[in-house]
Order: C-alpha cells, then sequence, then structure tokens
C-alpha cells in the first residue's frame, strides 16, 4: 500500500513515504521465531584447517571429524537471543581472538525437512575454544554471538544454492580490513545430511535452523575489535550487516 501511495503521490510525499519505507527495512528483525539455532563445524576444508591451527591438542579431533561419518552438531543460541540485521553482534570482554563465522543457515520446518535458508554468522572466541575443547560452548554460546537475517529464501534447490558465492567484509573506521570468498559448493556436507544429524531423537515442534559451518576464515593475526562493521553477503540472498560491540 505505500508504495501503491508513493507511485501515485506527489514528489514531497513519495520522498517522506520513501523514507518511512527505508525505515522499516533498517528496523527489519532475525527472521526467527520460536525456533532453537544449532550449527556444524568443520564442513568446509579450510575451516578444518584453522581449528586445527589454532589448538596443537585438538588438531586431531578436527583432522577425524572432518572425514566421519558422524558430523560436528552443537547448540547455538536461543530464538530471543538471536541478533537480527543492523543489531550489534557481541565480542566475549575475555577473549582476545575473536572471528566471524559467515554460514548458510538452513530453515527446518517440524519434520526436519529443509524448507528454506539464510544468513548467519556464528560469531566465535577461537583463543577459548583453541585453549580447551571443552571450552566450545562458552567460545560460541554468549549474548550477540549469533546474527541471522535479512530474510529467507524460499524453494530453491540445493543444487541452485550450491552455485551462490557467500563472503565476509569486515570494515574498520571506513577501511576494509578483511574480505574473503568461497562458493557454497565447496560444503562437504549434504543439507539433508546436516538436517538428518541434528534431528537423531530430537523434536523440534517449532522447526529449528541450522548453521552450516564456513569456508571462510581470517588470517591468525586478524581479531575484531568494538566498532566494526560485519557484512556478510550470499549471492543468492543478499546481505547481513552487523556493527560490533563487546560483550
Amino acid at each position: 500500500l505505500l508504495a501503491h501511495l508513493a507511485h501515485r503521490r506527489s514528489g514531497v510525499v513519495r520522498a517522506q513515504l520513501r523514507l518511512v519505507l527505508e525505515g522499516l527495512v533498517r528496523r527489519l528483525l532475525a527472521p526467527v521465531e520460536q525456533q532453537e539455532v544449532w550449527a556444524a563445524g568443520v564442513t568446509y576444508l579450510r575451516s578444518k584447517k584453522a581449528r586445527m591451527e589454532e589448538s596443537d591438542f585438538s588438531a586431531s579431533a578436527y583432522d577425524l571429524v572432518y572425514d566421519a561419518a558422524r558430523p560436528e552438531i552443537f547448540f547455538k543460541s536461543l530464538p530471543e537471543k538471536v541478533v537480527g540485521p543492523n543489531e550489534p553482534v557481541g565480542i566475549r570482554a575475555d577473549a582476545k581472538w575473536s572471528v566471524p563465522e559467515p554460514e548458510l543457515a538452513l530453515a527446518l520446518n517440524s519434520r526436519g525437512q529443509v524448507a528454506g535458508c539464510t544468513i548467519g554468522n556464528d560469531m566465535s572466541s577461537r583463543d577459548i575454544e583453541g585453549e580447551n575443547l571443552l571450552y566450545l560452548p562458552q567460545a560460541k554460546v554468549y549474548d550477540r554471538s549469533c546474527a541471522i537475517g535479512p530474510w529467507l529464501i524460499l524453494g530453491a534447490s540445493e543444487e541452485a544454492i550450491r552455485a551462490w558465492i557467500i563472503g565476509v567484509e569486515i570494515i574498520r573506521a571506513n577501511e576494509t580490513v578483511f574480505a574473503g570468498e568461497t562458493s557454497l559448493s565447496n560444503l562437504k556436507r549434504s543439507f539433508d545430511e546436516l538436517a538428518g544429524y541434528l534431528c537423531r531423537s530430537q523434536t523440534f515442534p517449532h522447526g529449528a535452523v541450522l548453521l552450516t559451518g564456513t569456508g571462510v576464515v581470517p588470517p591468525d593475526d586478524f581479531t575484531l575489535a568494538a566498532g566494526d562493521l560485519i557484512r556478510i553477503t550470499v549471492s543468492g540472498i543478499g546481505t547481513l550487516e552487523n556493527p560490533v560491540a563487546v560483550v
């Protein structure tokens, strides 16, 4: 209706309505209501190498899980803790090495079937995880550690999605300090395989969101800082943008 009025009214009214529409877009909520958010790890070769490099004693565990039949799957966030587009994502105050993890997010229905997809950011404290594998929940699950959005794409086939490119750009003081991308074709495991393992011995009456792992990892000498801006883009979906804050 607003768009229709904007098309028919005077130039001044059109400009005012455009501002209203843009304001609504800026206030998009995460496309998550009652769904739990889970995540899969070590699903890209680059991710396996990065996690092996961050800790000597845990290297063999990541090496084994990459080739194992059973994937790594862990709980990420309650729905009410998920951050939406343009909201701040968090880096832990007690972490020294924090990175974003740009990921394709699968939206599952109550039967465990993939119903759609969106963009996810699995914020991670690599120094905490690298110190001890048992610290993984603290490295992955904390306030503002998960961003999802900007919207869900329905009906796309896995074949089509795997042709998309996922990339991340990190901006600091108006300059790009890191940028990288990869093809979703590099995701090792199929969508149904990941969803199937998540739903084993579990029920999700409201559905679930499953992050599928990252294939873009900043170099080991990089860490996020408060005030950074993270832009994650998937070619078939759009862009999820979030500023960074200390929590």
